[in-house]
């Protein structure tokens, strides 16, 4: 692994890292369950204060590697076929390990979050039949447009939990929410678009082509 791909792989630990907080409450729950404020009942679990910060934290360093490692990757001339492949395999655990806790939290819609898992896992198909073509397949426009619309979406629900968790419960909090809904489904539309493009690259790049 080069450091383009170290960098890549700081993604793998902060991912479980950022689940295993989120779900403190529920994992512990007499140590740091907290009681929901009034009117926002519908989340199913309220951490703590200091998990907010720590969360940004991590939910910010995992986009950070993800803009770092490409920019180290190209300076370095370190653009290898492994990385076309680590770090989209990257980004799609980090995401799933977010928006998972959203849908689990109440946040964002289940329905959508399992048409965005159908996808992901289409798309590692296709990858797997583009190597058996000798094509290592990177991410495209569509692939990276989709990813910048999941980033917001994940933003958007992370500022409604961290809202309930500081006990702020107005209107800022029902607007993130509504907020976070609308963008999930444009980022699942968006990733429907992406899907049937990597799918048309698919289909028509001859077998074993460089």
């Amino acid at each position: 692994m080069n450091l383009a791909d170290k960098v890549t792989s700081t993604r793998l630990i902060s991912a479980p890292v950022f689940f295993v907080v989120y779900f403190l409450p529920r994992l512990f729950p007499s140590i740091f369950a907290v009681p929901p404020p009034p009117g926002a009942e519908s989340l199913h679990i309220v951490g703590p204060v200091w998990t907010v910060p720590v969360l940004w934290i991590l939910f910010l360093g995992s986009e950070l590697t993800d803009l770092l490692d490409g920019i180290i990757a190209r300076k370095r001339r370190e653009v290898s076929d492994f990385g076309k492949l680590f770090d989209p395999f990257a980004d799609t655990l980090t995401q799933l390990t977010f928006f998972f806790c959203f849908v689990m939290d109440g946040i964002l819609q289940p329905v959508l979050f399992l048409i965005m898992l159908y996808r992901e896992f289409s798309i590692l198909l296709i990858r797997n039949l583009m190597l058996k073509k000798g094509v290592t397949l990177g991410a495209r426009m569509g692939g990276k447009i989709k990813t910048v619309s999941y980033v917001c979406t994940a933003g958007l629900a992370l500022s409604a939990s961290s809202l309930v968790r500081l006990g702020i419960n107005g209107l800022a909090y029902r607007i993130s929410i509504i907020a976070a809904k609308g963008v999930f489904f444009i980022s699942v539309v968006v990733a429907l678009v992406s899907f049937f493009d990597y799918l048309a690259q698919y289909l028509k790049t001859p077998k074993n082509q460089i």
